[in-house]
């Protein structure tokens, strides 16, 4: 397969997967059983969390922690789950996870060769790179004037989905686990019978009446 036809494949695939998380269409979609996440390497995961963690940044898991450059206090993207939303069967990005991760640590490398950084052959490229390289990378990849800018801005939209939605996760479920994200936004809790309603109006008072033949589901007729 050509260059050509990766980029295309993986804009294809991130695009269409966004707007199901988007339109929810991914709430909608009924859960197979058989469905399972596609097994990634340690190195995919590492590259693409890095991604994720140099989107919205947040604290090491652990000390050594290589992909999470703690460059931020509390829960950044990769603990709210940037990674299962990726894999999400729905969504059928597993097989592309790994071209995302060998484009991204090509990219990584021919920077560190620029930069003369020295990289260690043991991690993978994205992941060697420390915070303000991170960044700076980043930065030139999202430019308009990039080949592959649509890919990364892609990826980024989907870090930053898992934080500020826990798209990949039901509400409710999001809610009871703490969702660093959900929690962060001060995301309201349901009421007691699990359904969410706002009795006081944003802007302070009712803006319109209900037209008479609104659905259930608030739907226009």
């Amino acid at each position: 397969m050509s260059d050509l036809l990766t980029r295309r494949r993986l804009i294809a695939g991130l695009a269409g997967a966004l707007a199901a998380v988007t339109t929810g269409a991914l709430a909608r979609a009924a859960p197979s059983a058989a469905a399972a996440a596609v097994p990634l390497s340690g190195g995919v995961v590492a590259t693409l969390e890095a991604f994720a963690d140099t989107m919205v940044p947040g604290e090491k898991r652990y000390p050594d922690d290589r992909a999470v450059a703690g460059a931020a206090p509390g829960a950044g993207a990769v603990q709210a789950g940037a990674i299962a939303l990726l894999r999400l069967p729905e969504l059928g990005l597993g097989p592309l996870l790994p071209e995302l991760a060998v484009l991204l640590n090509t990219r990584a490398t021919a920077y560190a060769l620029a930069k003369g950084r020295v990289l260690p052959p043991t991690r993978p490229a994205f992941t060697a790179l420390d915070f303000a390289d991170r960044t700076e990378l980043a930065a030139t990849l999202l430019r308009p004037a990039e080949t592959d800018q649509k890919i990364w801005v892609l990826l980024a939209l989907f870090s930053a989905a898992a934080f500020d939605t826990a798209a990949h996760l039901h509400t409710t479920e999001a809610i009871g686990e703490r969702h660093p994200g959900l929690a962060w936004l001060r995301f309201p809790a349901p009421d007691p019978d699990g359904l969410w309603r706002f009795p006081r109006y944003s802007y302070g008072r009712r803006l319109a009446r209900e037209h008479p033949r609104t659905t259930t589901g608030g739907s226009p007729a």
